[in-house]
C-alpha cells in the first residue's frame, strides 16, 4: 500500500511543479480564458483519477480495499461522490477567500501565489486531519454520531444563519498574526520577508497567505467528517480532498467574479450535508450503496445549478423588458 501513496503524492507532486514552474512561471493577473481552461483541467485531471482509483481496487494495487472487501465500481462510486462534495463545498470557500482578497487588496498577479501556498499548507493540514479521523473512525464507532453532529449544524447555520460580512480586522488569526509576526504592511512583489531599516520583516502578502490557509482549515472542519460519511478508505478521503483542492485556485478565479450567480449552490450544499448527517446517524440500521449516494449528491447539485441559472435567466430578463 505504500507505493500506491507514494505514487499518488508523486503524482500531486509533478502536477504542481507543473503548475508553478512552466504554466505559472512568472507572477501575472489571470484572465477569464487562462481561469476556464486551467479549471477545465484540473476538473479532467479529478475525474481522470477516478480510473486510477477504480482500477486500483479492483486489481488491489498495494492491497488496497482487501479489509473492506471494496472494488472498483464502489470505489470509483465513492471518490466520485467524495469529489463532488468536496468541490461543492470549496465553492464557499471561494467565496471567503476572494472577500478576503478584496478586503487586503492583493495585486491581481499576486492572487495565483497567494492561492498557490494556501493550497499547499491545506493539503499538509488536511492530510494529518484525515489521518486523525480516519484512526477515530476505525477505532471508536461513535465517533459517526459526532461527525454526523457537526455536519447537522453546519448545514442548520447555512440554511437559516443571516448573511454574515467578512471583516478580517475582527479575526483572531490576523490580530495574532500581527501581535506576534514583525510585519510590513505593504506588498512588495512576490516577496514574504524583506529588509526594511535593517530588521527583517515579513510582508502583507505573507499575512493573507497565512490567512487564507487557516480559513481553509476551518472549512476543512466540515468537509472532512462530510466525505467520512461516504467512506472510510483513508485513500479515497485523502485523494478526493486533494485533487478538489488543486482546482481551487482555478475555480476561484471563474467564479470570484460572479460569485452571487449560482444562488441556489449554497441550499443544495446545506441539503447534502444535512441528508450526510442523517446517513451518519442511522448507519448501523441502514447501508446505503455507494451508487446511490452518487446519483442522490449529484442529481441535488445539479438541482441548485440549474434553479440558479434560470433564476438568473428570469432575473435578467424581466430587468430588460421595457416600461411604460
Amino acid at each position: 500500500m505504500l507505493l500506491v501513496w507514494l505514487a499518488f503524492f508523486a503524482i500531486v507532486f509533478v502536477l504542481l511543479a507543473i503548475d508553478l514552474g512552466v504554466t505559472n512561471k512568472k507572477a501575472h493577473a489571470v484572465g477569464m480564458r487562462e481561469a476556464i481552461r486551467a479549471s477545465a483541467f484540473w476538473i479532467g485531471t479529478g475525474l481522470a483519477f477516478s480510473g486510477f482509483v477504480w482500477m486500483a481496487y479492483e486489481y488491489r494495487w498495494g492491497g488496497l480495499g482487501v479489509g473492506q472487501a471494496l472494488y472498483g465500481a464502489d470505489a470509483w462510486s465513492q471518490y466520485m461522490t467524495a469529489y463532488l462534495v468536496e468541490k461543492s463545498l470549496s465553492v464557499d470557500n471561494i467565496f471567503v477567500i476572494a472577500m478576503l482578497m478584496s478586503f487586503f487588496r492583493v495585486p491581481q498577479d499576486q492572487q495565483h501565489r497567494v492561492l498557490f501556498w494556501g493550497i499547499l499548507g491545506a493539503i499538509v493540514f488536511r492530510g494529518i486531519m484525515i489521518a486523525a479521523g480516519a484512526a477515530l473512525v476505525a477505532r471508536f464507532d461513535w465517533i459517526f454520531y459526532i461527525f454526523g453532529a457537526i455536519l447537522a449544524f453546519t448545514a442548520w447555520r447555512m440554511l437559516f444563519s443571516a448573511e454574515q460580512h467578512l471583516d478580517p480586522r475582527e479575526s483572531r488569526i490576523v490580530r495574532f498574526a500581527r501581535k506576534i509576526l514583525p510585519l510590513d504592511e505593504q506588498y512588495h512583489g512576490s516577496k514574504f520577508r524583506v529588509v526594511v531599516d535593517g530588521k527583517t520583516k515579513f510582508t502583507l502578502l505573507f499575512l493573507v497567505v497565512v490567512v487564507v490557509e487557516a480559513t481553509d482549515v476551518v472549512f476543512a472542519v466540515d468537509s472532512i467528517p462530510a466525505i467520512f460519511g461516504f467512506t472510510e478508505e483513508s485513500f479515497i478521503v485523502m485523494s478526493s480532498n486533494v485533487f478538489a483542492i488543486l482546482g481551487l485556485r482555478a475555480l476561484y478565479f471563474v467564479v470570484a467574479g460572479a460569485m452571487r450567480e449560482f444562488r441556489y449552490l449554497k441550499l443544495s450544499v446545506a441539503t447534502i450535508l444535512m441528508l450526510v448527517a442523517i446517513k451518519m446517524f442511522i448507519h448501523d440500521a441502514v447501508h446505503v450503496p455507494a451508487g446511490i449516494s452518487l446519483a442522490v449528491v449529484a442529481g441535488i447539485l445539479t438541482l441548485g445549478v440549474t434553479a440558479s441559472v434560470l433564476a438568473n435567466r428570469k432575473a435578467s430578463d424581466s430587468s430588460t423588458i421595457p416600461k411604460d
